[in-house]
């Protein structure tokens, strides 16, 4: 993931200075997606309500992956809006990333998937299918990315914007 330099989330009235002391780095970001358990996704429906589920994932070369069943209502919504938000469970060590879905057609990427899901959750959503996923698999194209520890918030609060 090519992403540019860390700087300051515009949130008015939180006190977030514009200087780059204690700004977080990319690393522990990436750090802490690869080692969570679980993540939420929050997606848009087709009648503009939102949607917010838990899903299980996998942070692989800076790429965030998952699957859900076809006839899902997170699978509905992302047909008609790719555009999502996904974040971490703690409101101590913050990570959100705002960007598009994209459905996962290089097969070359499977067999990585398969033993990452099986070593992280001990589970294989390729099954028995030959190495096709049982269900359609999705890619996260990050535009930003959030991330804070509440213990010294708002002086860590960094944003990055991505191409």
């Amino acid at each position: 993931m090519d992403h540019t330099v860390p700087n300051r989330p515009n949130m008015p009235g939180y006190g977030i200075s514009s200087d780059d002391a204690g700004m977080l780095a990319w690393p522990s970001v990436s750090r802490a997606m690869h080692t969570a358990h679980n993540y939420w996704l929050i997606s848009t429906r087709p009648d503009s309500l939102p949607h917010a589920t838990p899903v299980w994932g996998l942070w692989v070369d800076e790429v965030f992956y998952f699957s859900c069943g076809q006839k899902s209502q997170k699978a509905r919504n992302i047909a008609a809006n790719p555009n999502v938000v996904v974040h971490l469970e703690s409101g101590d060590e913050v990570v959100i990333l705002e960007g598009t879905l994209q459905l996962v057609t290089d097969t070359g990427i499977f067999p990585r998937l398969s033993e990452e899901y099986k070593r992280k959750y001990d589970f294989d959503p390729f099954g028995e299918n030959g190495g096709q996923p049982n269900d359609p698999f999705y890619a996260l194209k990050v535009r930003k990315a959030y991330a804070w520890r509440e213990k010294d918030f708002p002086k860590s609060a960094t944003r990055w914007k991505f191409e």
